[in-house]
């Protein structure tokens, strides 16, 4: 069976993170879209497991937490008609846990946004983390109960309440388009005792702009949005290991990972292919040739 080399696995995987849709990839690399697909697939399994070892024990002082809006097949509300829609097709939530201070993706969940979903992302945050920080989170309610199921009393947790108006636009599509009008925020102490001046989270939501612009999937108002869930999920898997890993932040002058002390090597893309190569699983082993007996 053929492979590709390194070199054009490592471009693959680079556009994938810079925005580039699956068949455009096909375009220009000069591969079939089937061998994208594949790619995509290992990335993101290796990605996954690589997150999921070596974002142990991180030490931090304040995290940042958000959710984010994608869809994959159609809409919610377009699902119950849509032709032959598979298994998670709907509107999807990624829940996202950032270090403010060295801007590390820490944790992500993939689900609906209820209380459930927001629980098992707060078990996991509580798991990757070495000391008590302080928690800033929206409004939303979910939390509430999942804070206090995963951390207990064992942290500092503060919400950031914010208030809309109506929409910016005036008429037509340019008030459908247009997004609600920000008119006031509102600290709130939950748990502990939170630095009033410290809630915030401006950093977790410039990310998710970052997301938004970093995976075709989750631009607005184009047909790249995602066809199925399980590339959903490998999409971001190996997104945020390159954002952690490989991409050097411009504010930092590091990777993320090694402004945490995650890591203290800078890697780039060929090191991702390096981790879908060690992820791969071993040939299986051909039984030895026996020749068949022609009988009279």
């Amino acid at each position: 069976m053929n492979k590709l080399d390194t070199k054009t696995r490592a471009m693959i995987l680079n556009m994938l993170v810079e925005g580039n849709s699956m068949r455009s990839i096909s375009r220009v690399v000069g591969v079939s879209i089937n061998t994208v697909t594949k790619l995509l697939v290992e990335a993101g399994e290796a990605c996954a497991k690589y997150h999921n070892n070596t974002v142990r024990n991180v030490k931090t002082t304040r995290v940042e937490c958000d959710e984010i809006w994608s869809f994959v097949y159609a809409k919610d509300k377009n699902v119950i008609g849509a032709k032959a829609a598979p298994d998670g097709a709907g509107d999807v939530w990624t829940w996202t846990a950032i270090d403010a201070d060295s801007k590390m993706i820490l944790s992500y969940e993939v689900g609906d946004r209820s209380g459930d979903t927001a629980y098992e992302f707060m078990v996991d945050l509580a798991s990757r983390l070495e000391n008590r920080v302080q928690l800033t989170t929206d409004g939303h309610k979910a939390y509430l109960d999942a804070v206090e199921g995963a951390f207990g009393g064992d942290i500092d947790y503060a919400m950031l309440v914010k208030m809309y108006g109506g929409t910016t636009g005036q008429q037509g599509h340019e008030k459908k388009y247009s997004p609600a009008g920000f008119t006031g925020s509102r600290k709130q102490q939950v748990f502990g005792e939170p630095v009033r001046e410290l809630v915030s989270t401006s950093y977790v939501e410039r990310q998710n702009l970052t997301m938004r612009m970093g995976m075709r999937r989750f631009t607005r108002l184009t047909n790249g949005f995602s066809k199925k869930l399980e590339n959903h999920l490998h999409m971001l898997s190996l997104y945020f290991v390159h954002y952690n890993f490989v991409r050097i932040h411009k504010t930092l002058k590091m990777t993320p990972a090694m402004a945490a002390g995650v890591s203290d090597t800078l890697h780039d893309t060929a090191w991702i292919v390096g981790l879908i190569d060690a992820n791969a699983p071993a040939p299986k082993k051909r039984g030895p040739y026996k020749k068949k007996s022609i009988s009279n």
